[in-house]
Formats: C-alpha cells, structure tokens, sequence
C-alpha cells in the first residue's frame, strides 16, 4: 500500500477558513511524496479542488474504508476539538479518533485549538487522547491541555504557509473587514468603523468566508466593494492586496500574517485572543470600540512580525514531526 494520510477535519462545507487549511496540508503532505486523503462533506468537490483523494465524511463505510487505506489520521487543523458550539461535534471528531486507534492506526491530534470544553467534554478528550502525539496551533491550548493532564507541542495554523499570488501590488489606503453571521454584537461597531474610514477617503472591502453565513452581514457593512468566496486564494490575494485587515473570522487574521498584512481581531472566541496574543497583533472584545479600531487601522499597528515568523517554522515543522 501507498503511504497515505486521511486528514479529519470541517471540510467541503464551504467555509475559506477551512478550505484554507486543507490547502495547505493537502499542498504540504504531496510534498513528502504522500498522498492527502480528506474526509469531506462533499468528496468530489475536495478531491478537484485540492488534487487530492476525498471520502464522505459522514457516511460509515466510505470513512471506515479511508481509515483502512491510511497510515495515519491527522485530526486537524482548525478547532474541533470543543463544544461550545454543539457536543454532537466533539462527538464526531472523537469518535473518528477512536476509530482509527481500534484500528492500530497512528493518530497525530494536528495543529488544533483545543476549547472551550465543559467539564464533561474535558473529560472526554482527555480519555480520547491520552498517549497521543498532540499538536496545537496556540499557547493558549498548550495550557487546556495541560488543565486536562495532556502534554502538548505548539505548531501553527497550516494557512500560514500559503503564499498570494505573485506580482500583486498593496494599496495602503485600503482595508479588509471580515465580519462573521452569527456574530452579530460586532456587527453595529463594524459598520460605524466602514462609515468613518470611507469618509477618511479609506476603500474598504468587506470579505465574506463563508458565504451562506457572512454575507448578510458583509452587505450590511456599508463598504464599498463586497467579495464573497470560497476559494482561499482569492481571499488572501485580496487580503495580500490591503493595507490592513478587520477580521472576526479567525483566517482572515491567519491569511493576513501569512500575507503581511497588519491585522487587529474581534475575539468573539478564546481562538481569536488566542492567535492575535501570540501574533503580537491588537485584539477586542465584542463589542469592539469603533474609535480604538480606528486608531489602529490610521496607525497601521504592526504584529510583531518575528513572532510570526516563528508560527510559520512551527507549522511547517510539525508536519515533519506528524509524519516522520
């Protein structure tokens, strides 16, 4: 058999984040002659799209069958491993970890961010991943971790390996807002944000990630252009295009730094405080205060690009240590 690598993760369900981090690990895995195999919810689309091997997700015997044909389960990356948006999901993510360890599989817990967790889902992952190899995209997981009596080692998110297209100009005056649906105590203080810098003489782009669930609030946003996608690329060659990045979305933030491009985030979750403390990058509370957003978009405050730097060794290095 082949080497191959079943990667496990929210894939094929339209979100740029996620298809952000399937690129890359996809992009990444080929690269050490071993074939991705993503468990998605839609196979066909993944497997054109990333020029890869795809199974459904959901459907027990295309992903028993994944398992079999694979040497190891990545489990990861993006934030699966918590219930705070539903116990059903930590379910899912766990039960595939079983899975794959019944099946005397190697199972590497990715470049995830682990939490928020309740007390019983704590438990649960501790059981489920105790004697794994765990990989973690921020310090703040590192200490979760610890909290649930697991060692972990910090990576870093997969999307910041990839690149913008070359050749691409940055207009300084021009600033991304990526808002996010369900979020919507920021959405008001977003749009006086979008209104002041429009009448600074600022073009302001607001970036849809997931189009069925943002791209209501990004039409609301008052901008002045609007693009709404699923392709990781166009995001972050718009984002690479910018001058700076609002983000709610995690990855907008994560496809800024890849891009160096300054950022600030609204932390609407632990992930978001998360990676813009580590990045050195300016975050708020929801809601954000439109005056100190503003003040950092004029100002251009700048992550500290060395940290940065670092996630990007950190990232790349822990597909090695995944995959040795």
């Amino acid at each position: 058999m082949s080497r191959r690598v079943a990667v496990s993760g929210y894939y094929g369900f339209g979100n740029t984040g996620d298809e952000a981090i399937a690129l890359a690990i996809t992009r990444e895995v080929r690269k050490r002659g071993i074939m991705p195999l993503l468990l998605s919810n839609t196979p066909g689309d993944s497997a054109q799209t990333f020029g890869c091997e795809a199974a459904a997700r959901m459907r027990p015997g295309a992903l028993v069958s994944a398992l079999v044909r694979s040497n190891v389960l990545l489990s990861g990356g993006g934030g699966l491993l918590q219930d705070k948006t539903s116990a059903r999901t930590l379910s899912y993510y766990l039960g595939v970890i079983r899975l794959a360890r019944l099946m005397g599989k190697r199972v590497v817990v990715f470049n995830q961010s682990v939490g928020p967790l309740s007390p019983q889902g704590g438990r649960r992952v501790a059981a489920a991943l105790a004697g794994l190899r765990i990989i973690v995209r921020d310090a703040g997981s590192l200490e979760t971790l610890k909290g649930l009596g697991l060692k972990g080692e910090l990576g870093g998110d997969p999307a910041l390996l990839l690149s913008p297209t070359p050749g691409l100009s940055r207009d300084l005056q021009s600033v991304i807002i990526a808002p996010r649906g369900d979020v919507t105590g920021a959405l008001e203080p977003l749009q006086q944000v979008t209104l002041q810098l429009r009448r600074a003489g600022r073009q302001v782009t607001a970036l849809s990630f997931m189009p069925d669930h943002d791209d209501v609030a990004a039409h609301a946003l008052g901008a002045n252009h609007v693009i709404s996608t699923r392709d990781p690329q166009t995001a972050l060659d718009a984002i690479a295009g910018s001058g700076y990045v609002i983000g709610v979305r995690l990855h907008a933030l994560i496809l800024a730094a890849a891009a160096g491009t300054p950022f600030s985030g609204v932390a609407y979750d632990p992930k978001i405080q998360g990676f813009c403390a580590d990045a050195g990058a300016p975050s708020h509370p929801v809601p954000p205060t439109p005056s100190i957003l503003m003040e950092e978009v004029i100002r251009r405050v700048t992550p500290d690009w060395n940290a940065i730097e670092d996630m990007k060794l950190r990232a790349l290095h822990s597909f090695s240590w995944a995959l040795n």
